[in-house]
């Protein structure tokens, strides 16, 4: 693995860059690509930041300017908060291509999973990519201007779930710490991250919640989102963010799951445990992966099968 000196050095030499983040991006996503994206512009790098799914309205404070696919033949291609090219979506293949012209590749990320996809790769397991951005940003020598440190925060704090994660530790609260001196705004983050919803969104989380099935002795929680119920409430799968944490309040509960449907036979799995259970190596059975405690994968087939197979994963993780 390369040191942040190394990637720093690669950047600055870059005559023009794509940064690219996985698809559905989250606020570390968000955060980690407009931060680092401002960073290169202090050194004049025409850079574009690009992912394959709409950015969600609660973002829009950020004015987070994404393409769905490059306009920009850059130099270089950087990835950032994505554990492999396959968490790039429909861009995984815009990717690969370039990597194969002879595009310099970097990979800056925080997941245990991750695979060393690029030609540089910066990987440290923290709270937030986002700190690893900021420990990027500080080795390129740039100022934690308003905008930077707004998105750094923005990736700490939806991270970290509110500084509430057993991941974070003193680092994460240095880096909030810096990012509130360069001019962040915490309360208006955690309003618009945790708080402000829609009275649709809010009708459909009362019914996912309300259905959530208990397995195991009560010690696995799984939530359905259905695509009928995200046509029915007029909403994006974005708006199923957070659904997944809920399971983990439940005192019995050690892992939470949420099952978006993104098609029929297909199903999106948010994983969230306590520290009883790997659930990265839960969704690495499934061609997924993540953290110890929050991982994802997707899962085909029937809906009881899919959900059988969880419970056999997690009972494994458990015991008895």
């Amino acid at each position: 693995m390369n040191t942040i000196e190394e990637i720093a050095g690669v950047l600055k030499r870059l005559k023009s860059a794509v940064i690219f983040t996985h698809t559905r991006p989250d606020g570390d996503a968000i955060g980690s690509a407009m931060a680092l994206s401002r960073a290169l512009s202090f050194y004049h790098i025409p850079c574009e930041v690009a992912d394959d799914s709409d950015i969600p309205e609660k973002f829009s404070y950020l004015a987070p300017a994404f393409v769905k696919r490059p306009t920009l033949d850059a130099e270089g291609y950087i990835c950032v908060d994505a554990s492999d090219d396959t968490r790039l979506g429909e861009l995984a293949g815009v990717f690969r291509r370039g990597a194969r012209k002879g595009k310099v590749t970097v990979n800056i990320d925080h997941h245990i999973s991750n695979t060393r996809f690029c030609r540089y790769n910066f990987v440290r397991e923290r709270a937030s990519n986002s700190e690893n951005i900021l420990q990027l940003i500080e080795a390129l020598g740039v100022p934690l201007d308003k905008e930077i440190s707004q998105a750094l925060m923005t990736g700490i704090v939806t991270d970290s779930g509110g500084f509430s994660h057993g991941d974070v530790d003193g680092d994460t609260f240095r880096a909030a710490a810096l990012a509130a001196d360069g001019g962040a705004d915490p309360e208006l983050i955690s309003y618009r991250m945790f708080r402000k919803q829609s009275r649709a969104r809010a009708s459909m989380y009362a019914e996912v919640i309300s259905h959530l099935r208990y397995l195991l002795g009560d010690r696995l929680a799984v939530a359905l989102v259905t695509d009928e119920m995200l046509t029915r409430y007029g909403l994006g799968q974005d708006a199923t963010e957070g659904f997944v944490d809920f399971g983990l309040t439940v005192d019995s509960v050690e892992v939470s799951v949420c099952l978006l449907e993104c098609k029929k036979g297909q199903y999106k799995a948010s994983f969230r445990s306590k520290g009883k259970a790997d659930v990265n190596e839960i969704a690495g059975r499934f061609g997924g992966g993540g953290h110890v405690l929050a991982s994802g994968c997707m899962l085909f087939g029937d809906l009881e099968e899919a959900i059988d197979r969880l419970r056999y994963c997690v009972l494994q993780q458990l015991g008895e």
